[in-house]
């Protein structure tokens, strides 16, 4: 499918993945609108309907629906509030099932919805287990959607350790020490960047093949 002329919102913040699938999809020729929490134009709140209810009802028709949002819920088990635990599953659960009802039904047949999942939905590991959670029910999720809206088509993408600003809250040395153990051990030796994980939003979007599955993009970071 050629996305030329078409409209791609995507939900997300201004920098990091969201930008890059901005970038590619207007080299693509792609009518972009890019919303989220923070925007002036076209603001957004993936955890209040009323807020989702009326960025539909401004932009009326649109082809493609892209949510990289996300809500950090790292922690280990002692540290874990049920706050943060609930702020990551309106963020990613049952924003994108809202998002899926409000513009569902604005879209062409040949639509689709792309959501985020993670790869530690795979591959538990400590201080990741609200986050893993969180990404188990967003693959739960497409599918069903896949399904009851069909033939629009709805994905996921599943990131592994991608450079994209989000680690810098180790600090540099944790940081550098991290991407330097996982780019050792996974087996595209190296960390993903924020164009990787574009390139694989741009495929769900354009093969009208594929849907209801999870896509990831972690250098093989899960086998390991």
């Amino acid at each position: 499918m050629s996305l030329h002329d078409r409209t791609v919102l995507v939900i997300g913040r201004p920098s990091g993945i969201a930008a890059a699938t901005v970038e590619m999809l207007v080299e693509a020729g792609v009518n972009v609108i890019l919303a989220g929490r923070t925007s002036e134009k076209y603001p957004v709140d993936l955890t209040d309907e009323s807020s989702i209810a009326a960025l539909a009802a401004s932009l009326g028709k649109v082809d493609h629906v892209v949510s990289t949002a996300s809500a950090r819920a790292r922690g280990a088990l002692a540290d874990l509030q049920p706050d943060t635990i609930a702020l990551s599953f309106a963020t990613k659960v049952t924003g994108p099932i809202l998002l899926a009802k409000h513009f569902a039904p604005l879209m062409p047949p040949d639509g689709s919805f792309v959501f985020f999942s993670g790869q530690s939905a795979r591959k538990p590991m400590p201080g990741m287990l609200a986050v893993g959670a969180t990404n188990a029910a967003v693959d739960t999720v497409v599918r069903s959607l896949a399904v009851e809206l069909a033939p629009l088509r709805v994905n996921a993408i599943s990131p592994g350790t991608i450079d994209t600003g989000a680690y810098d809250a180790l600090g540099p040395d944790k940081k550098v020490a991290l991407f330097a153990d996982r780019a050792t051990t996974n087996p595209a030796h190296r960390i993903g960047t924020a164009p990787d994980v574009a390139a694989a939003v741009l495929f769900t979007l354009t093969n009208t093949f594929v849907t209801g599955h999870t896509i990831p993009v972690d250098g093989g970071e899960a086998l390991v």
